[in-house]
């Protein structure tokens, strides 16, 4: 078995970085964050180039959308860093911060209904590298997901948004036909024709917007984009299924403003260690929720952001 030479000081500090031991040897794996998942072929290449130079030729995609290079010696791991920051990218996404956002395709998918790409890359902007220095009670992850497919699983994020498409049905104009268009092409079965008019189940419906255009007669030639919050979702050792909030947000700026005022929530009421989920079901749904649909918590920004708390978080991975 090989000796290992790398102190335990040096491997926790290169870890902070985004540079994960391999096991058993003396070499890490570089985790390289894309923001959203997207890189140019020009980042592509210099990753390639940098594998090949300064780890084992091997590149890993992981499960959050980050790339990662394999097999880099300790002594290389400031000239990896280096190279890859020259094309424009950084190392990073451990510790218990706010964590890399994971983005669908919705930006180009036929089931998006949002820009996801670019929400992502604000949140990114905004959240990863603005709270980069913000320390939490344990890791936080984001996901934005284009359509309620959620391909990307929202709600088994700490906090999970979803693009939403509300039908606008104009019931003038439903002529109750026998074979109903907009009826035939709800995949959640939320549209039937009853006594000869159409009657949508909001409880049913997912804001999925296949329906948009789907009547013959216009009754639904339209819908409201919007935005579904999930908070309190968790995958790993132990499962929660996040819960939305109530509202559908209107705009991308009160979409915004609740990432943030859940992450300000999460710092200042979150015990060391525990998960969103366990601050939220410990203080109640209903209470963060309050908090998070109201503007208090972001007149206590810098009081919460300067507190001495979470100085060793609870993220180990």
């Amino acid at each position: 078995m090989a000796t290992l030479t790398v102190s335990n000081e040096d491997e926790k500090r290169v870890k902070g970085l985004g540079f994960l031991s391999n096991k058993g040897t003396d070499n890490f794996s570089g985790r390289i964050i894309t923001k959203n998942g997207k890189i140019t072929a020009q980042q592509m290449k210099a990753i390639g180039d940098a594998a090949k130079e300064f780890g084992s030729g091997e590149v890993v995609f992981t499960t959050r959308l980050t790339v990662e290079v394999l097999g880099i010696p300790f002594d290389k791991i400031d000239a990896f860093r280096a190279a890859i920051e020259e094309a424009g990218m950084t190392t990073g996404g451990t510790g218990s911060k706010v964590r890399p956002v994971v983005s669908c395709k919705g930006t180009t998918c036929q089931y998006g209904l949002i820009d996801t790409y670019a929400l992502s890359e604000e949140i990114h902007e905004l959240f990863y590298e603005g709270y980069r220095q913000v320390k939490l009670p344990h890791k936080f992850k984001i996901a934005v997901g284009g359509c309620p497919n959620n391909c990307v699983k929202p709600d088994l994020n700490d906090l999970g948004i979803v693009g939403q498409m509300v039908p606008q049905f104009d019931e003038d104009l439903c002529s109750g036909c026998k074979k109903c268009g907009v009826e035939k092409v709800c995949p959640v079965k939320a549209a039937r024709v009853v006594d000869g008019v159409l009657e949508i189940d909001m409880e049913k419906c997912t804001n999925c917007g296949r329906c948009i255009g789907a009547c013959h007669f216009d009754a639904i030639e339209s819908g409201k984009c919007g935005y579904k919050v999930y908070i309190g979702g968790r995958w790993g050792k132990q499962v929660a299924q996040g819960r939305a909030l109530d509202r559908i947000f209107e705009t991308k700026e009160e979409v915004l403003r609740a990432v943030e005022k859940a992450i300000l929530l999460y710092r200042e009421q979150g015990k060391t260690g525990e998960r969103f989920a366990q601050t939220i079901d410990r203080i109640g749904f209903e209470k963060v929720q309050e908090e998070i649909l109201s503007d208090d918590i972001l007149g206590r920004k810098q009081e919460i952001l300067d507190a001495r708390l979470h100085e060793v978080g609870g993220a180990t991975c």
